[in-house]
């Protein structure tokens, strides 16, 4: 009989609950703070988001019953399978194990409806009809507007302009789904005509479609806003990514020595890494890799400080590695990473050292999933291809170390709808995009003044 290729889990196994971090930092963490250095209360932040979301997002509780009308949602697609990457082994001549969860099998191709489908539902019981959200790469504002129609809600996504240009046709999924998709910055908000006033040539960025979506959001009737990423709350609901990947590895028999995953504003990295940072906590010996890219070197390279979420400064100011809140990415095609700034749950276990960052540069990730796609067979998208870079770079330590080591990516999702960046790479059109000492100091101006997190 040939050896295990993938473990899929029942449906009466898909976890019940989400797991919250908070419960088991070492240190807590810095709270979020207002413009004048004073903390944020639940009530400063009820005319964005609704009130059941709010109390998981300051919560400490350790777990977190899922909602019956959630898994019945989940279940679409969840439990997701965990597949051994053994083609990708062979031809890397590894003696490492590869093992990579496959979160593009969802309606929306990746991981983001595990918080898309919750937020959805929470808005519902709420009382919201309307929720305004952003989008990079388009697969949140995908995955939102898939959540919002199970549930009956409208939706307006503000979607990055360079990436509503290259990827026209997640523009085309979120119509279908019934949303609407505006390019970001545009003349609809007053952030965007300003935005459009000093440089009409933009290509935006997620910051200043949050302030959009925002801004949209506090001036409407009915209406929230929903975010895909950074929030503790988001990271919590990804935990089933990783919850799942436990049963599941336990099926191989094996536990990760290294768990990776590509981290744009922290949601997937989190979802796959955080139950077994938990272990990692409690006495495990195990390497966790944060994949970012080069452009946008936040735990690489920027420092750790109070930033707000935005360019328009909507957002409270939350502890976290950031490039600054007016930072504008180079347009490389991963639009999902493209932001400025980390989850502070990511950036506070990184400050901890309890997980660690790499850098990789454009040409590294389309080189390695392209390795990935005539291997494994499925095309990742540009994001994923960060976490795959980063774990063939680990896998060919392992063969030089002549170690068989374990590791787990979350593959986090297709890039079925992301080939004009494949064309662009195959035509030898790419190029790698770091970003200078000038080019950081200049973006980090926009934080000089704002308070600084306390020492550890």
């Amino acid at each position: 009989m040939t050896e295990r290729i993938k473990a899929v889990l029942d449906d009466n196994e898909i976890p019940r609950q989400w797991y919250n971090i908070a419960a088991d930092l070492p240190k807590p963490m810095p709270p979020p703070l207002k413009p004048d250095g004073s903390p944020v209360g639940p009530q400063d932040l009820a005319p964005v988001f609704p009130m059941n979301i709010i109390e998981q997002e300051v919560s400490t509780q350790r777990w977190i019953d899922i909602p019956e009308p959630v898994l019945e949602k989940l279940l679409m697609w969840r439990p997701s399978p965990l597949y051994r990457a053994r083609a990708l082994e062979q031809a890397l001549g590894t003696p490492a194990h590869i093992y990579y969860k496959n979160e593009g099998v969802s309606p929306a191709g990746s991981h983001k409806p595990n918080t898309a489908v919750p937020q959805a539902y929470y808005n519902k019981v709420f009382g919201i009809k309307r929720l305004t959200t952003e989008t990079g790469a388009g697969q949140w504002g995908s995955a939102l507007s898939f959540a919002c129609q199970l549930f009956g809600l409208q939706c307006r996504v503000y979607m990055v302009r360079i990436s509503f240009e290259q990827k026209p046709f997640r523009k085309m999924m979120m119509q279908t789904w019934g949303a609407e998709c505006l390019p970001s910055p545009g003349p609809t908000t007053q952030t965007g005509r300003m935005i459009l006033e000093k440089d009409p040539n933009t290509p935006g960025s997620l910051g200043i479609a949050i302030s959009e979506a925002i801004e949209d959001c506090v001036t409407s009737k009915d209406t929230r806003y929903s975010l895909g990423s950074v929030l503790n709350h988001v990271c919590m609901h990804q935990t089933i990514i990783g919850l799942e990947a436990k049963k599941q590895m336990q099926k191989f028999g094996e536990y990760p020595d290294i768990v990776i995953g590509c981290a744009g504003g922290g949601s997937n990295f989190a979802g796959i890494s955080f139950p077994f940072v938990c272990d990692k906590i409690h006495g495990k010996d195990l390497r966790v890799i944060a994949a970012e890219p080069a452009a946008c070197p936040r735990m690489t390279a920027a420092p750790y400080v109070y930033d707000s979420g935005d360019v328009a400064m909507m957002t409270p100011l939350l502890p976290m590695y950031s490039l600054g809140h007016t930072f504008v990415p180079p347009p490389i095609h991963a639009g999902g990473l493209r932001y400025h700034g980390m989850a502070p749950l990511v950036s506070h276990l990184k400050r901890l050292d309890l997980i660690e960052a790499a850098a990789l540069p454009q040409l590294e990730c389309y080189e390695s999933a392209m390795l990935w796609a005539r291997t494994e067979g499925f095309i990742p998208a540009p994001e994923t291809s960060h976490a795959i870079a980063a774990t063939i770079r680990e896998a060919k330590r392992a063969k030089e170390e002549g170690r068989q080591k374990v590791i787990l990516m979350n593959w986090s999702g297709h890039g079925l709808m992301d080939l004009t960046g494949y064309d662009a790479y195959l035509a030898g059109k790419l190029t790698n995009y770091l970003m200078s000492p000038d080019e950081m100091a200049k973006s980090l101006k926009s934080i000089e003044g704002l308070p600084k997190p306390p020492a550890l």
